[in-house]
């Protein structure tokens, strides 16, 4: 469990920025390796995993240009075993929901790269990467979940959690989607 004199939720407090969706830069590939070398570097053998998430690492999809990645801890309430390192790479610690699977979440100075962090074995890390592959094969969701992105960018929101939560429906969807569909496999 984490530390309850830390404080939870959004660490300073909800912000409110533009929604900009973007097309397809191949260079967010680039951004994650390099990213993800920084982080294998600081954290080491604490960094059981380390994956490109969310629509930036799906070819073709538009986005939002912030890079989102997955880091795997044994434990991600065990904040000392990866804190200090993470915050020593040049991360800051934006996100601790304790009731979330633990999760956590680091941003780059320049807000331009999100960093989860979940324990291994954690629900929520596997359906990231299940919604990531099921966009990566499934062209006709792919362009749904664009299509929807891209409506939503058009309103005006006071955070960033607010537009999230709206794609959450259809997220769900396609969870379930491609489950049903590694099950007939």
């Amino acid at each position: 469990m984490a530390d309850e004199s830390q404080p939870t939720g959004l660490i300073g407090g909800p912000e409110k920025r533009a929604i900009e969706i973007v097309d397809h830069d191949p260079g967010w590939s680039k951004k994650f390796r390099e990213h993800a070398e920084r982080m294998h570097g600081a954290l080491g053998k604490a960094a059981l995993r380390i994956e490109h998430i969310g629509s930036t690492s799906v070819p073709g999809l538009a986005a939002k240009p912030v890079v989102d990645i997955l880091l795997v801890v044994n434990n991600s309430a065990d904040e000392a075993s990866y804190l200090p390192a993470t915050e020593a790479a040049g991360y800051v610690l934006r996100v601790r929901e304790p009731e979330f699977q633990e999760h956590r979440m680091f941003r780059s100075p320049e807000r331009d790269v999100h960093v989860h962090v979940f324990s291994e074995g954690a629900k929520e890390a596997a359906r990231y990467l299940v919604f990531r592959d099921h966009l990566r094969n499934d062209a006709k969701d792919r362009k749904r979940y664009e299509q929807l992105k891209r409506a939503l960018a058009k309103r005006d929101w006071d955070c960033m959690d607010a537009y999230a939560a709206q794609k959450g429906d259809l997220i769900e969807e396609l969870i379930a989607k491609a489950r049903a569909g590694s099950d007939k496999k």
